[in-house]
C-alpha cells in the first residue's frame, strides 16, 4: 500500500521526482544493508526471533509516516522501515524454505512469493484507492494495522530449530553472502529494477498521460501473477530454468515497451498482462534456484542474498529513474528498464555457456 503511495506523499509535501527515487530508494537500500546480518542472526537466534523483530520495527515505522510533515523525518523513518523490511522478509523467506519439501521447492516456493508478489500487486490497488478517499495519515495508519495483524499471526507459528554446525562449509571471513546464490539472485538485479520504475513512478506517469484507473493495473498484474502459480513452479521442478526464464524475460521486455508507448488504457492492461506473467513466472524460479546448492546452515544466509539483490535493484531502479525521469520524461524510464531485461538475458546467456563447459548445473 505504501509503495506507490509515498511517491504521492512525497510530492504532498513538495518534493520533486528526484527526491521520490531517494525516498523510495532509501528503504530498500536500508534492507539491504542489513540483510545478511539477518541471514547470519537466522543461524544464530534463530527464525522466530528475527521474524519478530522485523515485523514490530516494521509496524511502529509505517505507522509513524502519518504523523509527519517534514521531509528529513521521513527519510530518518523509511530507513528504519527498511531494517524492518529486511529482517521480515528474510526470515520468511528462510521460513518456507525450511518448510517445503526439496523436490518440490520449485512448487512451493511458487506459492510462497505468490503471497509476497499479490501484497505487491493488491496493496498498489488499495493504496491508490483509499489515498483518494483517505487522508494520509489514516492510510499509513490501516497499513501499520495489516502488519500488526501479521506479527499476532506470526507469533502462532511452529518454527524449525536452527541445526548448527550440521554441515561444515568454508566461508569468507566477512560473510555478506552465499556463493552459490550469486547467479540467480544478480539475474534478479536486472529484473527488479523494472519493479521500481512501476511501482514508484506509473501513477504520477499515467496521471501525466491523462490515463485513469491505474489501480486496475495493478489489479490486473495481479490476476496474471496468480495464473502462473498453475504451471510455472512445476515447470521449473520437471525441465530446470530454461524452461522459465527466457519466456518471462521476452514478456518483461514487452510490458516496457509497451509502458514507454501508453496511448490508452488498453495499452496499460496489456502490459500489465505480460508483466504479471513474466515476472510472476521468473521471481519464484530465481528464488528456488538460488537455494539449490546451499547447504542446509546456509539456507538463511542464501535466502538474504537473494533478496538483497531483489532490494539492491528496486533500490537503483527507483533512484537512478528519479533523476532520468527529472531530465527526461516518465517514458525514457521504460525504455531504459526494457534494456535493463534485456542485460539479464545477456547475463543468463553467459552463465548458460559457462555451464556448458564445466559440465555442471547451477
Amino acid at each position: 500500500m505504501t509503495l506507490p503511495t509515498i511517491p504521492l506523499f512525497v510530492t504532498h509535501l513538495g518534493g520533486s521526482e528526484r527526491l521520490i527515487g531517494v525516498v523510495v530508494g532509501i528503504f530498500t537500500f536500508s534492507a539491504l544493508l542489513l540483510r545478511p546480518f539477518a541471514g547470519k542472526l537466522l543461524e544464530s537466534k534463530g527464525r522466530r526471533f528475527v521474524f519478530l523483530i522485523g515485523l514490530i520495527i516494521y509496524v511502529i515505522s509505517v505507522g509513524s509516516f502519518g504523523f509527519m510533515g517534514s521531509m528529513a523525518f521521513l527519510f530518518a523513518m523509511r530507513i528504519v522501515q527498511g531494517a524492518g523490511w529486511g529482517f521480515s522478509s528474510t526470515a520468511s523467506g528462510t521460513i518456507a524454505t525450511d518448510l517445503i519439501p526439496a523436490k518440490r521447492r520449485g512448487e512451493g516456493m511458487g506459492y510462497y512469493s505468490l503471497s509476497g508478489n499479490l501484497a505487491l500487486a493488491m496493496g498498489p490497488s488499495l493504496g491508490l484507492l483509499l489515498v483518494g478517499v483517505v487522508s494520509f495519515k489514516v492510510l499509513f495508519l490501516i497499513s501499520a494495522g495489516l502488519g500488526l495483524a501479521a506479527f499476532l499471526i506470526a507469533t502462532t507459528l511452529r518454527y524449525t530449530e536452527v541445526e548448527k554446525g550440521a554441515v561444515k562449509t568454508t566461508t569468507i571471513k566477512f560473510d555478506f553472502y552465499e556463493k552459490t546464490a550469486l547467479p540467480p539472485s544478480i539475474l534478479l538485479l536486472f529484473i527488479t529494477v523494472t519493479f521500481g520504475g512501476i511501482a514508484t513512478f506509473l501513477p504520477l506517469y499515467a496521471a501525466q498521460k491523462g490515463i485513469s484507473g491505474i489501480q486496475w493495473y495493478f489489479l490486473i498484474y495481479a490476476l496474471s501473477l496468480m495464473s502462473t502459480r498453475l504451471f510455472a513452479g512445476k515447470l521449473y521442478d520437471k525441465h530446470g530454468h530454461k524452461f522459465v526464464f527466457i519466456p518471462s524475460v521476452f514478456l518483461m521486455i514487452i510490458a516496457m515497451l509497451l509502458l514507454a508507448w501508453l496511448p490508452s488504457n488498453t495499452v496499460l492492461y496489456t502490459a500489465a498482462i505480460c508483466y504479471g506473467f513474466g515476472f510472476g513466472s521468473v521471481s519464484p524460479a530465481l528464488q528456488a534456484w538460488s537455494m539449490e546448492k546451499a547447504a542446509r546452515n546456509r539456507k538463511g544466509m542464501a535466502n538474504a542474498t537473494f533478496f538483497s539483490f531483489f532490494d539492491l535493484g528496486v533500490g537503483i531502479g527507483a533512484i537512478i529513474f528519479g533523476q532520468i525521469a527529472y531530465m527526461y520524461g516518465y517514458a525514457s524510464i521504460y525504455w531504459t528498464a526494457a534494456g535493463s531485461v534485456f542485460l539479464s538475458l545477456l547475463f543468463y546467456l553467459y552463465i548458460l555457456k559457462k555451464e556448458h563447459k564445466q559440465g555442471s548445473a547451477y
